[in-house]
């Protein structure tokens, strides 16, 4: 007996994740994107018998729906979106939809930077610790599609803003708020604050019995927190002074310090992740993984051993005594910051693409004191011209991957860093930021 219809809107990673679980709950399903469909998802819902549409949204085949599972990426402002809030049909996300079907703790992790770096790296520690653990949300295979064919009793989620703001009655067991600075502004109006709210439904629904671990030097989130209530168990993590409950740093040891736990300290020259902001995820990870009661000397080897992610800070080559960094990952102004504050030579900027509203004033003394040119990528540089006019000598526009390694390869000598850390979207030129990071590493290969 079929339960009810559930549309699925967008037929990406997460959409299709959606239908699987939809389909084997006993769900009509219907799966409608506004754009095209990539041949695996496509594929995968031929196999599924899953009807869907492609490069267009059919009302009638929509507004009909009991409830419907949106992609993070269509914005409240869509027509079909606006239709259905008029029509009073439910709207969530595949997270909140896939949570109803599974007892498994989740671990949740969110913020404007780092997030996915922390996922992988909390990942990686319970899963060296012998936990059964899923990875997914922002990242990896779909927690829909998980939740439908694997049994995990732990799943460590990287959560967007975006499919925050579709989640209603989900509960993080854990929850983690790494920082919060202007990100995705165009979704949220323009204000920052609201963008702040946002992220601070990670703690929603969670009770006495559950965690959030947060950054205590982050001024937005001390700002954010006094708005709301929180019933959780509050865990901080600072590099700036010692806290009681949390991490902190004391004589470039990380240490971690928990009630009931035995101390962790770890100097900070062992990290795999270098740099403050890594400081900063580690010592997030550090905590989860003190309250799940891990081992000292897991969690050390676990941090120190951990590779990080394709396209975030990732050595590509050393050309003539020039080293070739690919930040693609970088899609914001704060990413970038951090990229800039974690090289210590001078830099040749690649950047640019997309711009979300973007306010490049925090970038300036950090370009004032290390970059040497920027090199623009991207069809619409001209908001990057003026924002750093006045603090470098050289900037230039370039349309590809090719040419933009090209040029800073000229501008460059020997003992700098070519640094591709564009603080924008990458759709303009590219398929997405892995297209745009595999086009750079392929240029620098072939210089």
């Amino acid at each position: 007996m079929r339960k009810g219809r559930i549309v699925i809107l967008g037929a990406g990673e997460s959409g299709v994740g959606a239908a699987i679980l939809a389909q084997k709950h006993g769900f009509e399903v219907f799966v409608s994107d506004f754009g095209g469909i990539a041949d695996v998802y496509k594929n995968a819902l031929l196999e599924l018998n899953v009807p869907f549409e492609e490069k267009q949204h059919t009302p009638e085949l929509i507004l009909n729906a009991n409830e419907v599972i949106k992609s993070p990426g269509i914005p409240t402002t869509a027509p079909i979106v606006k239709a259905l809030s008029d029509k009073n049909i439910p709207v969530i996300s595949e997270i909140e939809f896939a949570k109803r079907y599974t007892n498994a703790k989740t671990i949740c992790i969110t913020g404007s930077n780092g997030k996915s770096t922390t996922t992988m790296l909390t990942y990686h520690i319970l899963k060296n610790a012998g936990l059964n653990v899923g990875l997914a949300g922002n990242i990896g295979q779909s927690f829909a599609a998980q939740v439908a064919n694997a049994n995990f009793d732990w799943y460590v989620l990287e959560i967007s803003s975006f499919m925050l703001d579709d989640m209603y009655d989900f509960k993080a067991d854990i929850s983690v708020l790494l920082n919060i600075t202007p990100d995705h502004l165009d979704r949220y109006n323009y204000k920052l604050e609201n963008y702040a709210a946002s992220k601070m439904r990670i703690v929603q629904n969670q009770t006495a019995n559950d965690v959030f671990i947060y950054c205590a030097d982050d001024e937005e989130i001390n700002k954010a927190m006094q708005h709301i209530k929180i019933d959780a168990k509050q865990l901080q993590f600072s590099i700036l002074k010692n806290v009681q409950n949390g991490a902190f740093l004391h004589q470039n040891n990380l240490n971690i310090k928990l009630s009931t736990k035995e101390p962790f300290t770890m100097s900070i020259s062992e990290l795999a992740l270098q740099g403050k902001h890594n400081i900063y995820n580690s010592m997030a990870s550090g905590i989860v993984a003190k309250v799940l009661d891990l081992r000292n000397d897991t969690i050390r080897q676990s941090m120190s051993e951990f590779k990080n992610i394709d396209h975030r800070l990732e050595f590509v080559a050393k050309i003539s005594g020039v080293s070739y960094i690919n930040d693609s990952k970088a899609t914001n102004v704060n990413s970038t910051w951090y990229a800039l504050e974690s090289v210590g030579t001078e830099v040749v900027l690649i950047m640019g693409g997309v711009d979300k509203g973007n306010d490049y004033h925090m970038l300036k003394d950090l370009v004032r004191s290390k970059v040497k040119a920027i090199v623009c990528l991207g069809k619409d540089n001209k908001s990057i011209h003026d924002a750093f006019e006045d603090d470098v000598d050289i900037i230039v526009n370039t349309f590809s991957a090719k040419e933009a390694v090209q040029v800073a390869y000229h501008l460059a000598t020997k003992g700098d860093t070519v640094l591709l850390s564009p603080a924008c979207a990458s759709f303009d030129l590219f398929k997405n930021y892995e297209d745009r990071g595999n086009q750079f590493k392929t240029a620098v290969k072939e210089l």
